[in-house]
């Protein structure tokens, strides 16, 4: 355990119902509990109600979903009644309000859905009509939600595909339309958000036409600048949206526990054991003066300071930290402390961060970071998150295990249950896994169970990170940070939901990233939440969407601003590609293909694989069809809900892999090479040694066998070969050279070589953003210091979409500028090693290894010595 952080409880704030709540409804909230609303729920209802774009963005189990439907259905019942007060009346022939709802997933919308119907049930309110429509739904169930639907559940690319192109089938629900909720709306980020915003602006131009004006509800996680990022989501100004960001539900007081696993015994040298504990050589130095904080100093702390000064003794921690976003106020201890002392031997008891006087680096130098030995390993977070799992449940906790592959959640919810076993055998029945993949019906009947209580535990991947109803949970166990804060907090946010205690545990994975985290707890709690980016105006992006629009309807001059400024170039560039065709009416798509098909929101690269148990013909659940080869080759092992499967055979022509059930004593590891070939270069900049290029690239991945490894230990049983044909991403790519001679200039050897370049790859697309308008999860790279095509150490930066997104373009564009922000971000960065600020990798596939940041910074200083003045 590295540091203990007890975030208060909080109190709520309750409100009067809204006078215009219709009173079915109202009384259908409190037969379910709810006796009076918070006060942030009424505020956005009423904003609603009004008319006014609303964005809620409040902590996981605000109960965000009131806001929305209270002002939804009220609608849509007094839509009914007025229909209903004279039949024979032509004024009283009223289009019913109808009422669309989207969401990142198909689970949320049958959640959501599960929870409408308790509602409707729970009001005697059998007038409103609600269904969710989406890729599984048929053609006669299509039909009726076309009909009859008041409330349609569905996602962005039902909308995208289907809805859209074929809007007249739609025209009763456009044509009534009355709002648009747009639920767990931060998951629309990057390429993916890009998309979806612009599928928005294509809805409501559809339902202008049908004479609809709906007001869009937005729903958040606590993210940064939720107005804004609201806003361009769907495509109006600021000023037009109102935010609603104070919580005022309750929030029971929680424990965030950062846990580092422990080394594995036996990986000392075998002469270690003769050497004396204490160093007799070490001698303690003071600590530098630059990063001496005195205890009293309350500004925010860097990574690597000290709290105290050189010779005052050991440090201190200051007396009180600040807050998470998330759960803001002053510290206190939580009433699940009696559980944390049980299950967490030596946790720390009071607030604030774990002191420590010489820091977290070497004895006698006060430095504040990790020095890892490479040849000493920890134990897996897995394997921690395991045992932690089985001490929660055999002590009567309800917990979540939140894992970083479907993998991992087969193997953490395996092992929970093997060690319950040797307690008591009846614990081991209350665990199961949870993740993307299973059936629908599975995924119900999961929820359902861990809702009432038949589960004690769940090992998810963060198919569970949103708004699927969970509460009542006592732990959050993570493994391995999650990307982003925003992940986090959401993660966290389960645990203690409904205003009880919550305790929750992040388990360092062996990466350097989550190694400097856990020792640097203010770099977590201490932090902003991100921002959600996206920018609608890509041309990549738009570009296929404005032929979609202009299949729905031709394109008017007047319509052009809904798409952004730029979207008069485009067309006529599309017009002069013979894709859409001019008319002094407006733009026209003339081609028998669907417009629709231009594009993927989401980039899945094709339809998921099935998994199918070849004796029966019962279809387990589905991969995804990227990591098909991966996972469910020939030979592979598949687990489902704990029962392992061997894979006979993989039919990527039909989509199906086929399984028998086997029990098995070991797991398969796929082994695959990755490389980039640059295939054109569009355009090329020399800075006299250093070459900066931008083209075409082929990134290509091939899954050439897999081990066979024995569980738990992990040896190594055989090596097999696979053949399966090599998935390759054409896309777009900048790169910049390193010859020798700079690489020598900047007294970078050939030992530090591929750290320096690791180290300014990650760094650079870390910094794109600020330039590109993209997440950096839209990026990808490579770096390497000898490069078949450039033959010299390269490093590459590439559009992670099929061909590309323009970032990589914007990249070379900018490339000096680009690159300075890089070198200045990385030498202003106050860490001694790198750390998440400047050179790790939330998303680096080689675990972070090598990177040496000395050495990027002076290769980095060494090219930018060549850059063109002008740039």
């Amino acid at each position: 355990m590295t540091h203990v952080r007890h975030l208060p409880a909080r109190a709520g704030t309750q409100a009067d119902w809204p006078s215009w709540a219709d009173a079915d409804l109202v009384q259908g909230y409190r037969a379910l509990g709810v006796d009076r609303p918070w006060l942030h729920q009424v505020e956005a209802a009423d904003a609603a109600w009004s008319g006014r774009h609303t964005v809620l963005a409040t902590s996981t189990g605000s109960g965000k979903s009131l806001a929305f439907w209270l002002p939804a259905l009220s609608t849509a019942r007094a839509a009914s009644a007025r229909s209903l007060l004279d039949p024979g009346r032509i004024e009283s022939l009223t289009r019913r309000a109808t009422t669309l709802y989207l969401c990142p997933t198909k689970a949320l919308a049958a959640d959501q859905l599960a929870a409408l119907d308790r509602l409707l049930v729970a009001g005697r309110t059998r007038d409103v009509r609600v269904s969710t429509c989406d890729g599984d739904t048929s053609l006669d169930e299509r039909r009726w939600v076309q009909e009859h639907a008041d409330v349609v559940l569905t996602n962005p690319d039902f909308l995208h595909f289907a809805l859209l192109p074929q809007h007249r089938r739609w025209a009763r629900l456009l044509g009534s339309l009355r709002y648009v909720v747009v639920d767990e709306c931060h998951a629309f980020r990057g390429v993916f958000g890009a998309h979806v915003g612009l599928v928005l602006r294509r809805l409501r131009r559809l339902a202008a036409s049908y004479g609809a004006t709906p007001t869009f509800l937005l729903a958040s996680a606590t993210t940064s600048d939720p107005a804004v990022s609201a806003a361009r989501l769907i495509g109006v100004d600021p000023s037009e949206v109102t935010a609603v960001t104070t919580d005022a539900s309750p929030a029971g007081r929680k424990t965030f526990v950062l846990w580092q696993p422990p080394e594995l015994p036996g990986s000392d040298a075998p002469w270690s054991a003769l050497l004396p504990e204490d160093d007799p050589w070490a001698t303690p130095l003071a600590l530098p003066r630059h990063v001496t904080r005195s205890a009293d100093d309350l500004s925010p702390p860097a990574p690597d300071d000290i709290w105290g000064s050189a010779g005052d003794g050991p440090a201190t921690a200051p007396a009180s930290g600040a807050s998470s976003p998330a759960f803001p106020g002053a510290e206190d201890p939580v009433a699940l402390g009696e559980l944390l002392a049980g299950l967490l031997p030596g946790a720390h008891p009071g607030p604030g961060p774990l002191a420590t006087g010489e820091g977290s680096g070497p004895l006698g130098t006060g430095e504040r970071f990790v020095a890892e030995p490479s040849d000493r390993p920890r134990r897996t977070a897995t394997a921690e998150i395991a045992d932690l799992l089985a001490d929660l449940t055999a002590a009567g906790a309800r917990s979540l295990a939140f894992t970083r592959s479907r993998r991992g959640a087969e193997s953490v919810a395996a092992t929970t249950r093997a060690h319950l076993l040797e307690i008591d055998p009846t614990f081991a029945t209350s665990v199961q896994a949870y993740r993307g993949g299973y059936l629908p019906e599975e995924r119900r009947a999961l929820e359902a169970a861990i809702r009432s209580g038949d589960l004690r535990a769940l090992a998810t991947t963060n198919a569970l990170e949103l708004g699927v109803d969970i509460s009542g949970l006592d732990a959050v166990l993570i493994a391995g940070w999650p990307g982003t804060r925003v992940s986090l907090w959401q993660q966290a946010g389960r645990a203690g939901r409904a205003g009880t205690d919550g305790l929750v545990v992040l388990v360092a994975r062996e990466d350097p990233l989550d190694t400097f985290l856990v020792h640097h707890a203010e770099a977590i709690f201490d932090a902003p939440v991100e921002a959600t980016v996206f920018d609608t105006t890509n041309p990549y992006v738009l570009a296929p969407h404005l032929c979609a629009a202009a299949a729905e309807l031709p394109l008017r001059s007047e319509e052009l601003d809904l798409f952004g400024p730029r979207t008069a170039d485009l067309l006529a560039e599309l017009v002069e590609r013979g894709t859409l065709r001019r008319r002094p009416s407006g733009w026209y798509w003339t081609h028998n293909e669907q417009a629709s098909r231009l594009t993927d929101l989401r980039g899945s690269g094709g339809d998921p694989v099935r998994v199918v148990e070849s004796v029966t013909g019962r279809l387990l659940g589905t991969v995804d069809a990227a990591s098909a080869d991966s996972t469910v080759h020939d030979g592979a092992v598949y687990v489902h809900q704990g029962a392992s499967f061997v894979v006979d055979e993989l039919r990527l022509e039909d989509g199906v892999a086929l399984v028998t059930r086997r029990d098995v004593d070991y797991g398969t590891w796929a082994r695959w090479v990755t490389t980039t070939e640059i295939q054109s270069v569009d355009a090329e900049v020399p800075w006299g040694p250093v070459t900066w290029g931008f083209g075409s690239v082929d990134v290509t991945t091939q899954v050439l066998g897999y081990q066979r490894k024995r569980i738990p230990d992990l040896q190594v049983l055989g090596t097999e070969e696979l053949d399966l044909p090599a998935r390759m991403l054409r896309t777009t790519a900048v790169w910049w050279t390193a010859p020798a001679e700079v690489l020598l200039a900047a007294g970078v050897t050939v030992e530090a070589t591929p750290g320096a370049l690791h180290a300014a790859e990650h760094a650079s697309i870390g910094l794109l953003p600020l330039l590109a308008t993209c997440d950096r999860w839209d990026l990808g790279g490579l770096s390497t210091a000898l490069h078949v095509d450039t033959e010299q150490a390269t490093v590459f930066v590439h559009d992670a979409y099929p061909g590309g997104a323009g970032f990589a373009e914007r990249g070379f564009a900018l490339g000096a500028t680009w690159l300075r922000a890089t070198r200045d971000a990385i030498a202003a960065c106050r860490c001694f090693a790198g750390c998440p600020a400047c050179v790790q990798s939330p998303k680096c596939g080689n675990a972070n290894n090598p990177l040496d940041k000395a050495a990027a910074i002076r290769l980095l200083t060494a090219v930018l010595a060549h850059a063109p003045t002008a740039s």
